[in-house]
C-alpha cells in the first residue's frame, strides 16, 4: 500500500506515529486493540533514520522514517528524503527477483519519507550475532541467492538493453547516497578529513601512512572510478552485516536506501569485507586464548563459500536464464560457440572476482579510519586490543587492493587472513 502526496513532511515521533497508523485501517487490524495500548518503541541505532517497533495485540509492525539529514552526525549534515523512495524501489525489485528474502512492504508514504514492514522477530542484527561467536548455517545459501539472483536478473544478461537504461534512469536520482560512499569510503580514509577518526594513538602512524601511500591512492582511485562509472546491475549499495538479520533458519536483507546501479562486486565485496573483520575482531573479544577458534574457522570456511556458492548460482543463471542483449545467442551458435561463451563466462567471473577483492579492501579500510565504524571492532574494550585487531585487517586489505592479481581464488584471501591472524603490528604511542 503507498500513500501519495496528500500532506506534507513531518517527523513522527511517539504520539503523531500513533495517530498516523491508526488512521491506516489495514496496519490498524493487523496491530490489533485499542492504539492508545500499542507499545511503540524507537530503535533506530543506524547512521540516517528513525525506526520504530510498533506491537498491538494482535500483532507488530517496523516503521523506518528517513530524515531530512544524517542522524550520525545531525542538521549540519542535509540529506535528501528521496532516499526513503529509493529504498522502496530496491526493496520492492528485491521482494520480486529475491522472494523471502528481504522484509515484507506493508505501507510507504513518499511524502513522510515512511516505511512500514513486516516486524522481524526473533531475528537479530547479524554483527551482533557474530561478536557472540553465533554459526548461522542457513547464511550462505540465503545471502548468495540473494545476491546471485538480484544481481544477475538486474543485468545486462537478463535484460534487453532498452529495460536496463529505463532501470538506471529510475535510480539516477539517489546520487546524494552515492557520494557518501564516493566521499566516506574512496576518498576520505587517504586523505584529512574532519570527519575521520580511528583508534588513537595506537593508529597514528597507520593512518597517516594511509595519506602518503601513492599505490593504494592509485588503487582506491580505480575503485572509485569503477564505482561510479559501471552501472552492471541493480545494487543494495550497503550490503554489510549490520544491513542483514538472521536466525538459524532464516536470512533477511533490510536497508538498501543506497541502491543505485554499479558494479556488482561491490555488493559481493561488501559482503566478504564485513566477514574478514568478524574474523580480525574475534581476538579481540576473546576472554580466554583460543577460545573463539572454531568460530573463526567457521567464518572463514563461509567466506569461501560465500564467493563459491554466489558463482556458482551467477554462472548456473547465466547458462539458463539469459535473455538479454549482452552476449547474444546468435553470436555463439554449436558446439565451437559454446566452448567460447563458456570460456568467457569463466574469464567474467574472474574480473568480477578481481573487483570484489577490491572493493571488499575499501570497505574495510574505511571502517576503520573513516567516519562510520564497526562494533566488531568498537566493543573491543581494550583499545590495544582492538588497535592490534584492526591493523591485522588493514594489512590484509592493503594487499588485496594492490596486490589484486595475486588473489586468484578466494582460498588465497582466506589464506592470507590466517596468516595475519597472528600478526604483532607496531602500534604508536
Amino acid at each position: 500500500m503507498t500513500q501519495g502526496r496528500a500532506g506534507g513532511y513531518r517527523i513522527l515521533h511517539e504520539a503523531a506515529l500513533r495517530d498516523y497508523l491508526a488512521g491506516l485501517p489495514d496496519l490498524a487490524a493487523a496491530l490489533g486493540g485499542q492504539p492508545a495500548a500499542w507499545s511503540i518503541t524507537e530503535v533506530g541505532d543506524g547512521n540516517l533514520n528513525l525506526v520504530f517497533i510498533v506491537k498491538g495485540a494482535r500483532g507488530g509492525i517496523a516503521v523506518k522514517q528517513a530524515l531530512p539529514y544524517v542522524r550520525l552526525v545531525g542538521e549540519s549534515w542535509p540529506l535528501p528524503l528521496s532516499r526513503a523512495h529509493y529504498e522502496y524501489l530496491a526493496l520492492s525489485r528485491q521482494a520480486e527477483l529475491a522472494p523471502g528474502l528481504v522484509p515484507a512492504l506493508l505501507h510507504h508514504n513518499e511524502v513522510l519519507a515512511l516505511t512500514v514492514m513486516e516486524l522481524l522477530e526473533p531475528h537479530i542484527i547479524m554483527r551482533k550475532g557474530l561478536i557472540a561467536a553465533t554459526h548461522y548455517p542457513r547464511f550462505v545459501e540465503d545471502i548468495t541467492t540473494f545476491m546471485a539472483r538480484t544481481l544477475f536478473f538486474t543485468s545486462d544478461l537478463a535484460l534487453a538493453a532498452a529495460d536496463k537504461k529505463e532501470a538506471i534512469a529510475a535510480f539516477a536520482g539517489n546520487h546524494a547516497l552515492c557520494k557518501i560512499t564516493e566521499d566516506l569510503i574512496f576518498t576520505d580514509p587517504y586523505r584529512v578529513a574532519e570527519q575521520n577518526r580511528w583508534t588513537a594513538p595506537y593508529l597514528d602512524v597507520l593512518a597517516a601512512s594511509l595519506r602518503e601511500d601513492m599505490e593504494l591512492h592509485v588503487a582506491i582511485s580505480r575503485l572509485n572510478l569503477k564505482f561510479m562509472a559501471s552501472p552492471e546491475a541493480l545494487l543494495h549499495g550497503d550490503l554489510h552485516t549490520g544491513s542483514i538479520m538472521v536466525t538459524d533458519s532464516e536470512t533477511r536483507v533490510i536497508d538498501p536506501e543506497f541502491a543505485f546501479y554499479g558494479p556488482m562486486g561491490f555488493d559481493v565485496g561488501a559482503v566478504i569485507a564485513n566477514l574478514l573483520m568478524a574474523y580480525f575482531a574475534s581476538a579481540g573479544h576473546e576472554r580466554a586464548p583460543g577460545e573463539r577458534r572454531s568460530f573463526e574457522v567457521w567464518v572463514l570456511e563461509t567466506v569461501e563459500r560465500v564467493w563459491s556458492e554466489f558463482e556458482r548460482k551467477f554462472l548456473e543463471l547465466w547458462r539458463t536464464e539469459a535473455a538479454g542483449d549482452a552476449y547474444p545467442a546468435t553470436l555463439f551458435v554449436g558446439e565451437k560457440g559454446a566452448v567460447w561463451l563458456e570460456a568467457e563466462r569463466q574469464a567474467y567471473m574472474q574480473r568480477l572476482f578481481a573487483d570484489t577483492v577490491g572493493f571488499a579492501a575499501a570497505k574495510t579500510i574505511r571502517r576503520i579510519f573513516g567516519l562510520a565504524h564497526n562494533i566488531d571492532f568498537e566493543l573491543i574494550e581494550d583499545p590495544q586490543r582492538r588497535a592490534i585487531s584492526e591493523a591485522r585487517a588493514v594489512r590484509l586489505a592493503r594487499a588485496m587492493m594492490v596486490e589484486t592479481g595475486t588473489f586468484r581464488t578466494i582460498a588465497d584471501v582466506t589464506g592470507a587472513a590466517r596468516k595475519f591472524r597472528d600478526w604483532q603490528p607496531e602500534l604508536s604511542g
